[in-house]
């Protein structure tokens, strides 16, 4: 597979990811049954299971380690932030324990999708200060 094709699954990919994470943060904070269901919850995980493959292969094209450049490494760092952010914004409570509460659901909803664009930023600024440059 050429570098081009792995780098339109990816950006395609990474617009599935941040529309499916936007749907499900608003079903979760408006409470609905829809984000419980199965199909709602395996659908993220092959699509972003897609993204990081594609980014692998697109790595491995160009035969960059991902600890190789400082962009790449603030792109994974962010991408750790994503994920602890998501996990408190769209996932339940643990049985036994007390529910989170809908301000926080939401702010690590908002904080997360901000870390999203700044990744995004990363990736096209080749830098690990993204949109900052602009500034």
């Amino acid at each position: 597979m050429s570098y081009t094709t792995l780098k339109m699954i990816h950006v395609s990919a990474v617009a599935l990811s941040i529309c499916g994470f936007t749907a499900r943060g608003l079903g979760v904070l408006q409470g609905a049954s829809w984000v419980r269901h199965r199909l709602a919850r395996t659908v993220p995980h092959a699509v972003d299971t897609v993204l990081l493959l594609s980014a692998l292969g697109m790595l491995w094209i160009i035969r960059l380690p991902p600890w190789a450049a400082p962009w790449l490494r603030a792109k994974i760092i962010g991408l750790v932030v994503y994920i602890a952010l998501g996990v408190v914004a769209l996932h339940p409570s643990r049985v036994g324990q007390t529910p989170r509460p809908r301000a926080v659901r939401l702010a690590a909803w908002v904080a997360a999708i901000g870390v999203f664009g700044y990744i995004v930023s990363v990736a096209l600024t080749k830098s690990p200060r993204g949109a900052l440059l602009w500034w």
